[in-house]
């Protein structure tokens, strides 16, 4: 099997993206998945044809893409993706879209195929905070996860794909407010690893109850 993780380059000022660099701590081979791994540009407009055209050269079983979402205390499985962009800041190329569809012929949302709660389930094993999300914002980490699960829909029924979010790296945390949430570069990546193993293990996803109230 081959698994292609994807994690984007630094955007918004920071000088190290965390999602990238977890990626690449991972080793090349996860029992008998082999990984294959890419930086995507934090940019609106490639992003997805960068993803694309490396589907079409790996022929991957399954796509992982995998964001910085600062501020959170956890590694967090998306479950959801929606038809928008509207960003609060620019891109890398100074784009920012308001209100603006992703696929103009895609459904309003798309959700993850991946064995999401399942993965939440066996980051937390692990001692490692995790958490399901049913939002991935409006940036390019949607923008992104979106576009996976439209390629899915319309072009790779037989793929599977869903996105992670990870908290900054503690490093990126130094100078910012006391109290903002980081975890070490190692831990992602073994969060990472630990959500490629429960994938491994479960075609289907588990049956838990991790919904939310508002």
């Amino acid at each position: 099997m081959k698994i292609m993780l994807t994690g984007f380059e630094p955007f918004g000022g920071e000088s190290v993206n965390p999602a990238y660099e977890a990626i690449k701590l991972l080793p090349d081979k996860i029992c008998t998945a082999q990984l294959i791994k890419l930086e995507i540009p934090t940019v609106f407009e490639k992003s997805g044809a960068t993803l694309e055209k490396a589907i079409k050269s790996h022929q991957p079983e399954v796509v992982i893409c995998v964001g910085q979402a600062g501020g959170c205390s956890g590694i967090t499985i998306e479950k959801v993706a929606i038809n928008l962009q509207d960003a609060r800041i620019p891109d890398n190329e100074g784009f920012q879209p308001i209100d603006k569809p992703i696929k103009t012929d895609g459904e309003n949302a798309y959700f993850s195929s991946l064995p999401v709660k399942a993965m939440v389930t066996e980051i937390r094993k692990n001692g490692i905070p995790a958490f399901l999300s049913y939002t991935a914002g409006t940036f390019v980490c949607n923008t992104l996860m979106y576009t996976l699960l439209y390629l899915i829909d319309k072009k790779y029924p037989q793929m599977r794909g869903g996105f992670i979010h990870v908290p900054y790296a503690s490093q990126q945390a130094v100078n910012k407010p006391a109290g903002t949430a980081s975890m070490s570069l190692e831990t992602i990546s073994r969060g990472l690893e630990c959500s490629i193993h429960a994938l491994l293990e479960n075609q289907a996803d588990i049956s838990v109850s991790m919904g939310t109230i508002f």
